[in-house]
């Protein structure tokens, strides 16, 4: 076919229009929108149970407001089996627990996440002469079968155990690692909260009873176990066996300030902080 001269300058002039159009933005980019700015979080975080992980969780507590001013955080005790129940039931956002969820309970749509190594230490008062109990040593005392120190190396003296009440995830998890289903003796005398253990047993000749490591200090003795002594790298490794999970419990996924909150306390920068030097083992560490 043969192009007349009008036909290729016609041709041509078409070409450039198209390519001054589109260097004129003929096609428009649509523009990107700019970042929305994240809400800032407000609201109130309410927690209750395992009073082992309070040491842990008031700092987390203070840290998440200090960098958070319009949300509140409140943290209480009670217990670890009672922060599940609340939790459960809807009276609080987190419950707070060393021991797994109960079974009662698994049918309530809570979510687990762990938080942090719990490792439990035995305590007893000064004067008793004994620096190391066997894991069924311990048994025979927290079952009542051995009253008297002198019966696993100590002195003529009478054993007073002063220990939690049923409610506790402390009790809870020292009868699944250390007693492996034995019952507690009901001649003990109890206590609502780890800080009230150690004051009782640092003012009761004789005594004896557990608390979490992070609460041990020197108006006690604590005991080794099977001879191994309390230390953050040996429960790690596993030569000390006496230990268990802080855990957060929430009624489904958590959300807002609540989930805010969680992830902070299970971050690298507060848990390397934070949970070795009140006694704790960072989540990281664990082998899970």
């Amino acid at each position: 076919m043969k192009f007349s001269k009008k036909m290729l300058a016609g041709a041509l002039a078409m070409m450039l229009g198209v390519s001054l159009v589109a260097g004129c933005g003929g096609q428009k980019e649509t523009p990107k929108e700019a970042p929305k700015a994240q809400a800032e979080l407000s609201g109130t975080v309410t927690a209750s149970g395992s009073t082992a992980l309070l040491p842990f969780l008031k700092p987390a507590q203070e840290e998440f407001q200090k960098k958070n001013a319009k949300v509140t955080v409140n943290i209480a005790g009670g217990g670890s089996f009672t922060g599940q129940n609340q939790v459960a039931a809807g009276s609080v956002n987190i419950g707070n627990s060393d021991v797994p969820l109960q079974d009662s309970l698994k049918d309530k749509g809570l979510v687990e996440t762990k938080l942090v190594g719990i490792p439990f230490v035995f305590i007893v008062n000064t004067d008793v002469a004994v620096d190391n109990l066997t894991q069924q040593q311990y048994v025979d005392i927290f079952t009542g079968k051995v009253t008297n120190w002198k019966d696993v190396g100590g002195k003529d003296q009478k054993i007073t155990i002063i220990h939690r009440a049923k409610s506790s995830g402390s009790r809870g998890a020292i009868a699944e690692i250390v007693l492996k289903g034995a019952a507690f003796t009901d001649n003990a005398v109890i206590q609502d909260s780890n800080g009230a253990v150690r004051a009782a047993i640092g003012s009761t000749p004789g005594a004896i009873g557990y608390v979490d490591a992070a609460y041990a200090d020197q108006s006690v003795k604590t005991l080794a176990y099977n001879g191994v002594k309390y230390s953050i790298d040996d429960v790690v490794s596993g030569k000390y066996p006496v230990f268990t999970y802080g855990r957060m419990y929430t009624k489904g996924e958590p959300t807002g300030a609540v989930k805010s909150f969680i992830e902070y306390a299970t971050s690298k920068e507060f848990q390397d902080a934070y949970a070795e030097k009140n006694g704790f083992v960072p989540i990281n560490k664990m082998k899970q």
